[in-house]
């Protein structure tokens, strides 16, 4: 087994690996479209956390975190090799932001060849339990400064807002955090 290499060092291959995605000829075509898919952003406890959550003012800076998310993940798999170690703890309304980009599978692949990375991200390993202090903020803070707390959520903000939403979509007919509902659209 692999070790987890430091916050530091994960830092330091996470600036690379951005700055060489970043500079890809498609990452225009890649942030274009991963902003468009925006219409079907249909989480009810992703991107909804986030205090007066806006999709137009919003994506793009999610966007930034989104990536920023990813390169930290590619940095600790091309520092380690191993995927689960590459499953650091994530916001969770960036979580949401990096599902959207991976749903560009073709761009995104052909980016990520060309840099020589591989973007590490599958739901039943990840982890969206980031808080204060843990690996992610730690290499983030070294990379790129503090994280913006609007988006980088710790799990116990995320939680007790997710309790908020689910009380006001039950209150509406949602339920189950907007999962299930009991509309019968023929009679409306």
């Amino acid at each position: 087994m692999s070790t987890m290499p430091t916050p530091a060092q994960a830092a330091a291959r996470a600036k690379r690996i951005l700055a060489a995605i970043r500079a890809d000829p498609e990452f225009g075509a890649f942030e274009a479209a991963t902003l468009e898919y925006s219409s079907d952003w249909q989480c009810f406890t992703g991107f909804p956390v986030i205090e007066r959550w806006n999709l137009d003012s919003d994506k793009a800076p999610l966007f930034a975190e989104g990536l920023r998310a990813l390169a930290v993940k590619a940095a600790v798999f091309d520092l380690t090799g191993d995927e689960r170690l590459a499953e650091v703890p994530v916001a969770v309304p960036v979580d949401e932001m990096t599902h959207a980009m991976i749903a560009q599978p073709q761009l995104l692949a052909r980016i990520t060849g060309r840099i020589g990375v591989s973007v590490i991200h599958q739901t039943d390993q990840e982890h969206t339990d980031y808080t204060a202090g843990d690996f992610t903020h730690l290499a983030y803070r070294l990379a790129w400064g503090e994280p913006p707390a609007r988006y980088w959520l710790v799990k116990e903000e995320v939680d007790r807002r997710v309790q908020i939403l689910t009380a006001r979509y039950a209150s509406i007919g949602m339920d189950r955090a907007g999962r299930e509902h009991d509309i019968e659209f023929a009679a409306a």
